[in-house]
């Protein structure tokens, strides 16, 4: 059973506690995320003239935006990945058809073989 990890992190140049299931690392890179966040949204010529609360959102918006593409690309590959297994899938089938094919060739240039031989 996984242990619960409190982790003491700096988020926006504040500390919190932040708990969760998951490894003390990973903890970390979700608050080195949320920096890397804050701090592009602040270097925006726009950052300075919004009050608090819509500073919060806009983060969260642009946030939520990192979580659709991120979401939107896993469904891509995901789509990928399955048009790739239904191409090996026909191809070794195919591969299948043409070893079997070539069986047959090779039997039959045997049996020839032998007809002729007998002449």
């Amino acid at each position: 059973m996984k242990t619960r990890n409190d982790v003491v992190v700096t988020i926006n140049n504040k500390e919190y506690v932040i708990a969760g299931y998951e490894s003390d690392e990973y903890l970390q890179r979700v608050a080195a995320y949320m920096n890397r966040k804050y701090r592009e949204f602040r270097e925006q010529p726009f950052y300075g003239r919004l009050n608090s609360d819509m500073r919060t959102v806009m983060l969260e918006i642009n946030m939520a935006d990192d979580y659709f593409k991120a979401s939107d690309q896993v469904t891509e590959l995901e789509d990928l990945r399955m048009q790739d297994s239904q191409e090996i899938f026909r191809l070794k089938h195919e591969l299948m058809d043409l070893e079997k094919k070539i069986k047959e060739l090779q039997d039959e240039l045997e049996a020839q073989k032998k007809l002729n031989s007998g002449f």
